[in-house]
């Protein structure tokens, strides 16, 4: 990781999306936060180190192929999904090439978005060295919430610091040491439930408790919406202009929620604005239908 942190691009935002858990919805965020900064007038260029699965990679290319077909233009980060095999033999290996990468996409762009496998790897523990903003989506439990640290089962307090927990202060570690700021750790608490239960209040006092002892924000994230999946196979996000041409129907009271839901994390997460107009308001959304 020292290798690799040493040329840390200044004056370009590196934002990476990580946790070791699969299924908190990395991709979904990754996509939201890349399409957020595009529409706030910056450049962006986009990556995926999961090479396997593909899913950011899936997103964009669903994305593209949704414009051709219905003839539309909706903004895309330029996108790179780095095949670590690939770079096996190449000079420096695999974590050469990633910084290669970044440098190279820094020269023509503002923001440099990351999303991360949903397990251990050397990329991943890279890229969180390189992250000047970390996002760690979490689902709203304890099993979930066992990547960052255990709890007694008597009280459910903090008991412990995890795997991937130590991960992070290890990237942080490194930073210190070559003189770079150190990364704003934000955890999203997605797929919360709309109603008050014991589990959701015992999850978030454990989270208090660890984000005071390890140093992050906590977020309330995206909710569980439907929505959220029907957007993937078109490569929408909650943010673009919803309309009939984009989306291939009329928009729907759930469209609403989702985008206003969106719009006001991303101000909280990242600083962006609020569109001065959103779609409700402006009367896109028309006669509203059930979703």
């Amino acid at each position: 990781m020292d290798s690799v942190n040493r040329d840390c691009a200044p004056g370009v935002r590196v934002i990476v999306v990580a946790n070791e858990k699969g299924g908190s919805g990395k991709s979904t965020v990754a996509i939201h936060v890349a399409i957020a900064l595009m529409r706030a007038g910056l450049s962006v260029a986009t990556i995926d180190l999961d090479a396997r699965q593909r899913t950011f990679t899936h997103y964009i290319d669903n994305r593209l192929a949704w414009c051709r077909q219905r003839g539309c233009e909706l903004p895309t980060p330029t996108h790179v999904c780095f095949d670590e095999e690939a770079e096996l033999d190449g000079e420096g290996g695999p974590a050469e090439a990633l910084l290669r990468t970044v440098i190279g996409l820094r020269e023509n762009h503002g923001c440099i978005v990351i999303d991360t496998p949903g397990h251990n790897s050397e990329l991943g523990r890279i890229a969180h060295g390189l992250a000047d903003t970390l996002i760690t989506p979490l689902n709203d439990s304890f099993v979930d919430l066992d990547t960052l640290g255990s709890v007694d089962p008597e009280n459910f307090r903090v008991a412990g610091i995890s795997h991937y927990a130590l991960i992070v202060e290890e990237a942080r570690c490194v930073r210190r040491e070559a003189g770079s700021p150190d990364i704003d750790w934000v955890v999203l608490r997605n797929r919360l439930s709309n109603l008050n239960s014991r589990n959701k209040r015992f999850v978030g006092e454990a989270l208090d408790e660890l984000a005071q002892r390890l140093g992050f924000r906590c977020v309330e994230g995206l909710a569980e919406r439907v929505i959220f999946r029907e957007f993937y196979p078109r490569g929408l996000t909650a943010i673009d202009d919803l309309n009939e041409g984009t989306l291939g129907t009329r928009p729907t009271l759930s469209h609403a929620s989702a985008q206003l839901e969106v719009q006001g994390l991303l101000a909280v997460l990242l600083g962006l604005p609020l569109p001065a107009e959103s779609a409700e308001e402006t009367g896109e959304f028309g006669e509203v239908h059930a979703a």
